[in-house]
């Protein structure tokens, strides 16, 4: 794993630090060519190292972790992971490991990927 992720991840819950290692795996797994950036506590898996370029984030909480879908938005969610209002992302939030087994988050994410052409 990513130094600068083991940085961020450090300082958490070692359950949280648990599920952000498998939520950057997962997204290094569906986005191997990923460029990662480190921003204060967002981890970034991007085309490059700006916020255009970006894919996927993942964020820990305290007591989950968020993955961010850039242009979530705009995609299809018939299993209604994603949460957030906001008008071009949207967000997931893992809280136990098995909700990165989910088919329908692997999906979602795969659909992220083909959106930006990846």
């Amino acid at each position: 794993m990513d130094e600068r992720i083991e940085q961020v991840l450090a300082a958490r819950e070692q359950a949280v630090a648990e599920l952000g290692r498998g939520a950057c795996e997962l997204a290094l797994d569906r986005f191997p060519d990923a460029v990662i950036t480190v921003d204060g506590n967002d981890i970034g898996f991007g085309t490059g190292s700006g916020y255009k370029g970006l894919v996927f984030t993942v964020a820990p909480a305290k007591a989950h972790v968020t993955l961010g879908i850039a242009g979530g938005a705009r995609l299809p969610d018939p299993a209604g992971l994603m949460e957030g209002s906001g008008k071009l992302h949207r967000h997931v939030k893992i809280r136990r490991p098995d909700d990165l087994r989910r088919p329908e988050l692997r999906d979602l994410m795969d659909a992220a990927l083909a959106r930006q052409g990846l």
